[in-house]
Order: structure tokens, then C-alpha cells, then sequence
């Protein structure tokens, strides 16, 4: 590991992805990449990534998980301090969350240049931390609520296999409809979305719907569907999601980080859920990003019902040419360049 970028991440999808972007973008260029994750971001790894697993627990709950956290992290720091002083890595890009901390506390220790990168609307917490280390900061969305005036806008990387593919549909097609909720899916669509459309009565048969749902939900959406006569495929997981997204004419998603910068890059409109507990609040903030941008429509989600999903899916129908309008504005949004941008701020910050 010895002159690698180290790239610190971990947890879920929505920070692993970029970072693994990242360090594909860093190896084409010849660079040597390790990553430091916890036990949750090991199974994102491309298959024989150089590595190291940190100490990492997030320090929430009560007061006995919360001191059981902060210990955690504390042999976390002491582990990548040692690693850091054996190895001497040229850089650090942290992705956020708690699982970076301890590799960036000890990038800033021993004065190691250290690159963050924000995947969301709002600067998150793990971030702040950092930032008094930071050389450089990246930034996906602008503005990002509470980032430093000096960070620079890249994009959020996205895994291979996001490109763009133009937004065409033929008036007397049905509107393909993506429903996809993170990588177990969501619960709150399994039972709102089959509702709704059932809903739409007549109307429900200009709709081809594929959905993603969570492996306890799957028979019950599939029955759903079937009973009401609606053309749809459900899966619990789907392998080939750059072809998923380009087949759709219209993307019903949560609003984390990963699942809204792949659609961007495709270039579909977006109907956003937000997880409304996501760590503060980033994802309504995400949402609400793009819908003012005219890339998305966005559902409260305390407002989250059947009927308010009717009603939006009804007036989309009618309105084809907003969609329209809505894939050409998520187009002009994405970051295509993102990780090769990104890898540019890392190169330079560890020269």
C-alpha cells in the first residue's frame, strides 16, 4: 500500500459506489488505490481490491452505545494511524459517514493530503468533522447546505455502466415506470405504488410497470398487480440496472445520493419519495434540488399515500411532454465526468 490513495468509505451503496468510481478512475490512470471500510462497504469491493477493514461504529443511541461508538472509533484512528505510519499513503478521499473518520483523523494527524467528498445536498456531519484536515472539497450539488465557499463542484461518480441514452417515447406506447427503492427496495412502495396505480382504474393501462421490492414483499406486489390486471414485472433485485434505467420513461426512487445521480446520468425524470430518516434530513434536501431544477417531482413523504401517488402518476400521464422536459433538464444535470474530475482533485492534492 506503500504511495497508494487510500479511499475511505463504507456502509451503504451511496457512498461505496462513488468511491469504488473513484478508484477505478485512479487505476486507469496508473495510480495504486487501497481502500479502508467497514464490515458493511466490504462487499462493494471489486473482487481482489487492495484493502483493509477499519473500526468503525456509529457513536448514536444511548448513552452506553454511544461511549461503545466513540471506542470503536478511537481503534479505528489507532489502526489507520499505524497503517498510515508503515505505509505512507500519498492521499485520502473520504466519502463520509462514520466509517471515515478514523482513516481522515489520521490523515489530518500526520499531515497526509486528505480530499472529502460530498455525495448529498447537505454537508454531513462526518464531513464537518474533517473539514479543518481537508486540502480539497468536492462537492456533488449547488448549493450544498453548510459546505465550505471553497468547495468545487465534480458530480457524484457513478458505477460503470451509466451513460446517457436519449428520452424518446412513442405517443402510443405505454409509460414504462421503474420503481425501485435502494438495494432491498422499500416497504412504503410495496404497499403505496400497486394502490395507486390500481387506482388509476382505466388509465392504469398506459402504465408498464417494472418494480423492486423487498423479498418479504415480492408475492403480495405480484399479486397485486395481477388481480388489478396491470402489466408489470417485479423482482427483489435486478442485476442490470444502466438497462433498467434506459428502458424507463419514468423513475420512482428514494432520494439517496447513488440512486439520484444514476438517473441523472441516464437522463429520466425522476418521482422522489424521500427516506425521511435519512442523516439530516439529506434526502428531502436532494429531492428538493432537483425538483427545483425541473428534473423531478417530489412526494413528501409524510404525505406519502396512495392517492397523492395517483394523483401524481395521473397528471404525468396527461403530460407527456412534461416528461419531456424533465429528462432533458436531468440530463443537462448529471456529471458524466464526475469520477475522472474527481480524480483529477486527488492527483493534484497529493503532489
Amino acid at each position: 500500500m506503500r504511495g497508494a490513495v487510500v479511499i475511505a468509505s463504507g456502509g451503504t451503496g451511496g457512498h461505496m459506489f462513488p468511491a469504488v468510481a473513484l478508484g477505478d478512475a485512479l487505476e486507469r490512470r496508473g495510480q495504486k488505490v487501497a481502500y479502508a471500510v467497514d464490515a458493511r462497504g466490504l462487499r462493494y469491493l471489486p473482487e481482489g481490491a487492495r484493502h483493509w477493514q477499519v473500526q468503525a461504529s456509529s457513536p448514536t443511541g444511548s448513552l452506553a452505545q454511544k461511549l461503545q461508538g466513540l471506542l470503536v472509533l478511537g481503534l479505528g484512528f489507532a489502526q489507520s494511524l499505524v497503517r498510515f505510519l508503515i505505509a505512507r499513503p500519498k492521499a485520502v478521499a473520504a466519502f463520509g459517514g462514520y466509517a471515515a473518520v478514523p482513516t481522515g483523523l489520521a490523515a489530518g494527524l500526520l499531515r497526509v493530503p486528505l480530499v472529502l467528498h460530498e455525495q448529498n445536498a447537505v454537508f454531513g456531519r462526518a464531513h464537518r468533522l474533517l473539514l479543518r484536515f481537508a486540502r480539497t472539497v468536492a462537492l456533488s450539488f449547488e448549493p450544498t447546505a453548510g459546505a465550505p465557499a471553497t468547495g468545487r463542484l465534480v458530480g457524484n461518480p457513478v458505477r460503470a455502466g451509466f451513460a446517457p441514452s436519449p428520452w424518446r417515447h412513442a405517443p402510443d406506447q405505454p409509460i414504462r415506470l421503474f420503481v425501485v427503492g435502494g438495494s432491498q427496495g422499500a416497504s412504503a412502495f410495496a404497499d403505496v405504488v400497486p394502490a395507486a396505480i390500481t387506482a388509476l382504474g382505466d388509465e392504469a393501462r398506459r402504465l408498464r410497470v417494472t418494480q423492486q421490492c423487498r423479498p418479504e414483499d415480492l408475492e403480495r406486489v405480484r399479486m397485486s398487480y395481477a388481480e388489478a390486471g396491470i402489466d408489470a414485472e417485479t423482482a427483489s433485485f435486478f442485476d442490470d440496472m444502466p438497462a433498467r434505467l434506459e428502458a424507463a420513461d419514468l423513475v420512482l426512487t428514494r432520494a439517496g445520493a447513488s440512486a439520484v445521480a444514476e438517473t441523472l446520468v441516464v437522463g429520466r425524470p425522476m418521482l422522489l419519495v424521500p427516506y425521511k430518516f435519512a442523516a439530516d434530513d439529506h434526502q428531502r434536501a436532494n429531492a428538493k434540488a432537483l425538483e427545483a431544477e425541473g428534473a423531478a417531482l417530489v412526494i413528501d413523504p409524510d404525505a406519502f399515500t396512495a392517492e397523492a401517488l395517483t394523483q401524481a402518476l395521473d397528471g404525468l400521464l396527461d403530460a407527456p411532454e412534461r416528461l419531456a422536459r424533465m429528462a432533458a433538464a436531468a440530463a443537462g444535470l448529471a456529471r458524466v465526468d464526475a469520477a475522472e474530475t474527481l480524480a483529477d482533485l486527488v492527483v493534484e492534492a497529493s503532489r
